[in-house]
């Protein structure tokens, strides 16, 4: 089993009619997921426009403890009372980068994900030294890296790289393009 953290991306269908309800289902499942040990955080990121699949992702400090909330008895039965607002459910789990950019084969370029980290990472990086520059300007280079480092990361990876990315969707992730109506009555 794994010891770092790991992600379950969970993809869902809304039903038709029930968005409302769909809604309020995953909040409480959010909810349910705050009370197991190893819970990191989680996310509902809404579908692009005409579109219908929710992105639903649960993060947990190792496969062990998502493990023991992938078959609680409390997942199982929100799972159940969900059962008919939804279609189409996948699932599959995702370490470290990958799971800002998606499953395999529908993660963007390299080059997009790179510039969705940058992006993040500048105003951040830039914020932190003009604000703590002063405090810090008196160590060495070494504690310097060593505190900006210690602090950034999991600021970067928990709260600024996933909200890229989710402001940077459609860019990362653009919706294939529609064919015309004279084309598809063709």
């Amino acid at each position: 089993m794994s010891t770092s953290p790991v992600t379950l991306m969970v993809a869902r269908r809304v039903a038709k009619g029930r968005y409302e309800e769909l809604m309020a289902w995953l909040r409480e499942g959010e909810r349910l997921a705050t009370d197991f040990p190893g819970y990191l955080g989680s996310g509902v990121l809404a579908p692009p426009p005409l579109d219908d699949e929710f992105q639903i992702i649960f993060r947990f400090a190792d496969e062990k403890t998502l493990h023991a909330w992938e078959f609680s008895a409390s997942r199982s039965a929100w799972l159940s009372r969900g059962s008919e607002l939804f279609a189409d459910p996948s699932e599959h789990r995702v370490r470290g980068i990958d799971g800002w950019f998606g499953a395999a084969g529908t993660r963007p370029p390299r080059w997009k994900q790179a510039v969705a980290i940058w992006l993040a990472f500048f105003p951040v990086s830039l914020l932190f030294n003009f604000g703590l520059g002063p405090l810090l300007g008196g160590l060495d280079l070494f504690s310097r890296v060593l505190v900006s480092t210690l602090a950034l990361t999991p600021l970067m990876v928990y709260l600024f790289i996933p909200l890229s990315t989710h402001l940077l969707a459609n860019w990362l992730h653009p919706s294939p393009p529609r064919a015309k109506a004279s084309e598809a009555a063709a």
